[in-house]
């Protein structure tokens, strides 16, 4: 797999691939499935949200294969701490299953450490079996977990 930066024409498809990804263990769905849509918007709306956001300040870096954009990951870095944290990992539907998650992790660390990064951290909910057993798979050691509560108001 090949490793650079996203190019600004390639932001609706990445923002697909992503959503795509997330779909399956984003818990904005979960939210929905259990009080509906929060002030009109529905989980991809609030996700599209997001991604402005991400793509507005992030590193995003894409994985190619035979040129052609397979994953993507995006993410943040603290000089001061030389701390590098990976935001969002997904890999094009039709490619899961090929290694090119754990390629994308390691050229985002690679990416990293080319920063100047000395460590790295990310997050991943619970319930997320195949992007858990990949972190641990790739020495990532787990240091707290998180619970993602909600109250209307």
């Amino acid at each position: 797999m090949d490793f650079r930066l996203a190019r600004v024409e390639e932001e609706a498809a990445l923002r697909q691939m992503i959503l795509d990804s997330f779909e399956p263990i984003t818990w904005y769905k979960k939210l929905d499935a259990r009080v509906g849509p929060l002030n009109g918007l529905d989980w991809r709306e609030r996700w599209q949200l997001r991604l402005n956001k991400i793509f507005a300040t992030q590193i995003i870096l894409v994985g190619e294969v035979d040129g052609r954009v397979v994953a993507c990951a995006t993410g943040t870095v603290d000089e001061a701490a030389k701390l590098g944290y990976v935001d969002l990992l997904a890999v094009d539907q039709g490619e899961q299953g090929k290694g090119y998650g754990r390629d994308m992790l390691r050229g985002m660390m690679d990416h990293f450490r080319a920063l100047g990064m000395q460590q790295a951290h990310l997050e991943c909910l619970q319930d997320n079996d195949r992007g858990n057993a990949l972190y641990r798979g790739e020495g990532w050691e787990l240091v707290a977990a998180q619970y993602h509560w909600f109250r209307k108001l």
